[in-house]
């Protein structure tokens, strides 16, 4: 009689399933979540006005005491910044199957349905911080070049530049985003990304938007032509001398700018020192603000190589561990560094915590409908669909009270392998 084989038996094996569900991606919010209990203020739908000191006053000269005349006298220019909250939604969904098939334990590792209501928050608050990156238009990447139609499923493949601050960083797999022309001025169309290649600054959309050319934009979903996004560091830490600043014309109104420098180049010692020396020219050494060093990892290890070039290790005559890196509790010119991988690798901003704020008209929640906070999804029939949705909503926006107590560092070179 013949031995019982592998395959007769295959029936009955019992599969092995790791208990361990790893996440292949990131959910940091590091910077958002610095900045969101900052000043909040709460406001309606219309703009909220933020009182700013503007120019100084006082009619100050000589005067002659033997009977001269003293003159008029002046006073400050106060005025005000104007901002309004914009209006973020995240919906989440799922399908009946998908939620018994995995309701215990004897069926599945995960809990779809827990799983989903744990971690939403959490996805919801990546795609804040990433807006928090943005400078006012929403833009999530700028591509150097797309190939139409020439991506998974026949969508368009978009590449960004290797010298580009973010790369596909600020976007995100199964995100759906906006397609602008360069000017911001046309929208293209809406495509959903469904190909996500971060070390190589690639992502696919899908489905294809006709006319794509290599110039266009990719763009927070739901906004219209000439887009209005959130407020985000770029926008805030700008010495731009064109354009606005919440209501305030930069060209006309210098006060508004924050301080800059260009290193157009690698990093070097003196560019920190003048970055906090222009806040100090601005605001006075009275009232000299405490700012944190926020930078990408490659700055932070740029700066690390210059301090390992003037190391020396004092060896003992003993058995030694060797760490050629300093540790965590790095300053740049006095000031705390603090890391995101989501930050521009080609700046180091100087935040001053205490002059960003979060104007709020709703905090960030589900949307809830007579204290229903999960709906159903209706059929094609008009009938009831097997699927479920919820839906984490947030509206509000940021401001700085005080761009002169604002600095930062840009046009740095990329170290390699970045």
């Amino acid at each position: 009689m013949a031995a019982v084989s592998e395959a007769q038996v295959l029936g009955v094996e019992l599969e092995r399933v790791a208990p361990k569900v790893p996440t292949l991606f990131d959910r940091d919010d590091v910077f958002y979540s610095s900045i969101e209990k900052k000043q909040v203020e709460k406001i309606s739908s219309r703009d909220m006005r933020v009182p700013l000191e503007l120019r100084p006053g006082g009619n100050f000269g000589h005067f002659d005491p033997d009977g001269g005349d003293l003159g008029r006298g002046d006073g400050p220019v106060f005025d005000k910044a104007v901002l309004s909250s914009v209006h973020f939604k995240m919906g989440v969904e799922w399908t009946k199957k998908a939620e018994w098939s995995t309701d215990e334990a004897r069926k599945a590792v995960l809990n779809t349905f827990r799983h989903l209501l744990a971690k939403s928050m959490s996805e919801f608050r990546r795609h804040v911080d990433s807006a928090c990156m943005t400078a006012g238009t929403g833009v999530l990447a700028n591509p150097s070049s797309v190939s139409a139609a020439g991506g998974l499923s026949g969508g368009d493949k978009w590449t960004v530049p290797a010298t580009d601050g973010f790369g596909v960083r600020l976007t995100r797999f199964n995100q759906t985003v906006g397609v602008f022309d360069s000017t911001l001025a046309t929208k293209r169309g809406e495509a959903k990304i469904n190909f996500y290649d971060l070390a190589n600054r690639i992502v696919d959309t899908y489905p294809a938007i006709a006319g794509v050319q290599n110039t266009d934009k990719l763009v927070v979903s739901g906004l219209v032509p000439t887009p209005v996004g959130l407020f985000g560091v770029p926008y805030h830490h700008s010495n731009a001398s064109s354009g606005t600043w919440l209501g305030f014309d930069r060209s006309t109104t210098p006060e508004i700018r924050a301080n800059a420098v260009n290193a157009a180049g690698a990093l070097a010692l003196p560019h920190a020192r003048l970055a906090l020396n222009k806040i100090g020219d601005r605001v006075g050494a009275n009232v000299m603000p405490k700012v944190t060093a926020w930078m990408h990892p490659c700055q932070k290890q740029a700066y690390e190589e210059l301090g390992q070039m003037v190391s020396i290790i004092q060896k003992q005559p003993k058995s030694e561990a060797l760490d050629m890196y300093f540790g965590d509790n790095m300053q740049l010119a006095g000031a705390p560094i603090k890391t995101s991988f989501s930050w521009d690798k080609t700046r180091i901003d100087f935040v001053n915590s205490e002059v960003w704020g979060r104007a709020e008209l709703n905090p960030a929640g589900f949307y809830e409908v007579d204290g229903n906070k999960i709906f159903p999804i209706r059929g094609a029939s008009g009938g009831l669909a097997t699927s479920m949705i919820f839906y984490i909503v947030a509206s509000f926006n940021l401001f700085v009270n005080n761009p002169a107590a604002c600095s930062y560092i840009y046009g740095l070179t990329i170290p390699t392998g970045y």
